[in-house]
């Protein structure tokens, strides 16, 4: 059985439900109450992807306040893949995917150079007050450098599994396209017992 180890980052503004979406792939739930994640909270998922492969994901959520970006490069040290996520019923979120991305693309790069893998998630498609339409995601996506983009619904579970499905494909393609003589990430990929990474169980 090969293991697999993939370190998942999960970016975005505040209050998209970014932590809501971990808690309903990790768990199998839906916790409506607002926690402000402070700094980074991670959660591990064990997968039996093939009759080959076991793979453990461990998904940092990322605080999405502007005062913790400057901890970012500490966080995403390691990482193998990322979900940018906004809402569609708040238009600033979907602009600042961008500079999520592109934050992304400078601090957080593969062996051979190259950007993580990136997919981008629409999250509160149930809401009939949605701001952002399909077409300017899809070609924010693709000018973007995105993998690729869905329409996801925390609470009513929609494309939840799916999207963590098609990251971690496009993660484990990836890594078998690297040159397995390159070194990978060096160092300790757990968060340290430090005041800076606050594990709360923050929902969104």
């Amino acid at each position: 059985m090969n293991e697999h180890l993939l370190k998942i980052l999960i970016v975005g503004d505040g209050n998209v439900g970014k932590s809501s979406f971990v808690h309903r792939y990790v768990n199998g739930q839906f916790n409506q109450a607002y926690k402000m994640t402070m700094g980074v909270d991670y959660s591990v998922k064990l997968l039996l992807w093939s009759d080959k492969d076991k793979v453990t994901l461990q998904i940092w959520d990322i605080a999405g306040q502007e005062r913790f970006i400057s901890m970012n490069r500490i966080y995403y040290k390691g990482a193998l893949g990322c979900v940018v996520m906004f809402d569609v019923t708040n238009s600033a979120s979907f602009l600042s995917c961008r500079h999520w991305k592109q934050d992304l693309d400078n601090k957080a790069t593969l062996p051979d150079g190259n950007s993580i893998p990136c997919i981008l998630l629409a999250n509160k498609c149930d809401l009939a007050q949605r701001v952002v339409s399909g077409d300017s995601i899809d070609r924010f996506s693709k000018a973007n450098g995105f993998v690729s983009w869905m329409e996801v619904s925390v609470k009513e579970n929609k494309n939840v599994g799916e999207a963590m499905r098609v990251l971690v494909q496009e993660i484990l393609t990836v890594q078998s396209s690297l040159d397995p003589l390159q070194p990978g990430p060096q160092g300790n990929i757990y968060p340290q017992l430090d005041p800076e990474c606050n594990r709360g169980t923050g929902c969104c």
